[in-house]
């Protein structure tokens, strides 16, 4: 690999984690609400959080932004025409929103950037992802669990494309978003977790 090569993908990889590290959640919140979202419910900078701290309207705000920032990153290496896998920026800023260096590495579960790669990367996953998602929202009133769920549905769509590139992000993402999940499974079974209630 060549060294321009390599600079390039260090490049994209570096503004794939800058515009995933982007807090919309904190940026609504204070910027407009002032209200800094850490403060209430889960304390997570994330559209579901934003949605029970500051409502409907924020809270679709952020969703949009947060999944921006995943297709944005995702669609790097075609803006800056370079032959890296567009999935690897894609993951890195899904870790720059659970893990963003400006807002000292405390961030959201990264559902809605992850859905953003999928939107860039595979819209048929994307599509029966939110799908899954929304149904089992309607039926459970539980986030975590419709979040978990569009997951494991995505990758059993990567499995049916069949690209195996796809199938590793995919099993990868649904393992992650479980384990960003675990602590309201457990709220779950305990018929502790809160439902929503702005569906």
């Amino acid at each position: 690999m060549e060294s321009s090569t390599i600079f390039m993908s260090a490049i994209i990889v570096l503004l794939a984690y800058l515009i995933g590290s982007v807090p919309f959640a904190l940026v609504i919140g204070k910027g407009f609400y002032k209200t800094d979202v850490r403060k209430h419910g889960s304390g997570n900078l994330g559209a579901t959080n934003t949605f029970r701290a500051l409502g409907k309207k924020a809270g679709i705000i952020v969703m949009v932004g947060d999944m921006a920032k995943g297709s944005l990153a995702t669609c790097l290496p075609l803006i800056l025409d370079s032959n890296l896998h567009m999935l690897i920026p894609g993951f890195i800023a899904i870790l720059g929103h659970s893990y963003p260096v400006f807002a000292k590495f405390k961030g959201g579960k990264s559902v809605a950037t992850t859905a953003g790669v999928f939107l860039a990367f595979s819209p048929l996953a994307f599509i029966l992802g939110i799908l899954a998602f929304l149904i089992s929202l309607k039926i459970s009133k539980y986030v975590s669990l419709s979040s978990s769920i569009g997951a494991l549905v995505a990758l059993l769509t990567s499995i049916y494309v069949g690209d195996k590139v796809l199938i590793v992000f995919a099993a990868i993402i649904c393992a992650f978003i479980a384990f960003k999940h675990i602590e309201n499974f457990k709220r779950i079974i305990k018929g502790v977790e809160p439902k929503v209630t702005w569906l």
